[in-house]
Parts: C-alpha cells; structure tokens; sequence
C-alpha cells in the first residue's frame, strides 16, 4: 500500500482529511471530494440554521487539526487528496441556500469555480497561509464566494 493510501484509510485523521477515501480519485480529487460532501449536506440541511452553522464553525476547526496533521504525515502541506476543506467549503456554500436540485448544481459549480479559479484573496491566502490552517482558509473563501452568489441570485430571483 502506497504511503498516501496508508495514511488516508488507516487513520482516522487520514480518512476524514481524505474524505472518507474520495481524496484518492486518480483525477480532480478536489471535485470527488465535494461530491462526497453532498450526502452529508443534505443531512445537514434538515438541521435548524444555527446548527448547521456550528457544524460549520467545527467542521473548520476540526478541519485545521485533520489537515494539518495529514499533510505532516505526508510531508506535504496541501496535499491534492485532502479534501476536507472541499466539505467545509461546499458546506459554507449552501448554508440557507433553498434544498432543491438545481440550487444544489449551482452551488456545487460555484464552489468548484472559485476553489479552482481563486480569485483574489483566495489564491494569495492559498500561497501565503500554512498548515491546516492554510489548507482550510482558502476553501472557506471561496465557499463564501459561491455563497454570496447564491444569495444574490436567490434575491433577484
């Protein structure tokens, strides 16, 4: 077993910074790893607003500690198959967002959008910030960059 497979399904923080194993995709390990984020939103879409905050806010703290420690056992500090920040990002995404199909494909390529693009602080945060803190950080953005989006476009129309 490879050290990147060995870390990502036999440790706990390995498995959770991997998403469950989604990280390991061969090809857009980030877009997997959103993807397996979907199941676990429609969970938390049923949790009043404030909760699904607080999972939000734990998520992220939790988050910082998984990631960090993955990229440590990997000798890497953003390692492409950490995907956890890529929950928390899709998350922030679609926190008060209407629980309907198409919201759901607007928010998913959004949020892919701006973690892929990163535009301004976004792909700065990503070169300046370290740790799991870094490797979180910038996926919050972005995910409060699709946010935004979807709440404008949810006013409009």
């Amino acid at each position: 077993m490879h050290k990147t497979q060995k870390i990502a399904l036999t440790t706990p923080s390995g498995f959770l910074a991997f998403g469950f194993g989604s990280g390991l995709a061969p090809v857009a390990p980030g877009t997997f790893g959103t993807l397996m984020a979907i199941p676990l939103y429609m969970v938390l879409q049923t949790l009043p607003p404030l909760m699904y905050l607080s999972v939000i806010v734990a998520g992220f703290i939790g988050g910082v500690w998984i990631c960090g420690r993955a990229g440590e056992a990997l000798g890497v500090h953003d390692h492409g198959g950490i995907v956890w920040d890529e929950f928390v990002g899709f998350w922030i995404t679609m926190w008060l967002v209407p629980f309907e199909w198409t919201w759901l494909i607007a928010g998913f390529i959004l949020f892919r959008f701006f973690d892929i693009i990163k535009p301004f602080p976004i792909g700065w945060i990503d070169k300046k910030a370290s740790g799991g803190f870094g490797v979180m950080i910038d996926d919050v953005v972005a995910g409060l960059y699709a946010w935004i989006v979807l709440m404008v476009a949810g006013f409009l129309l």
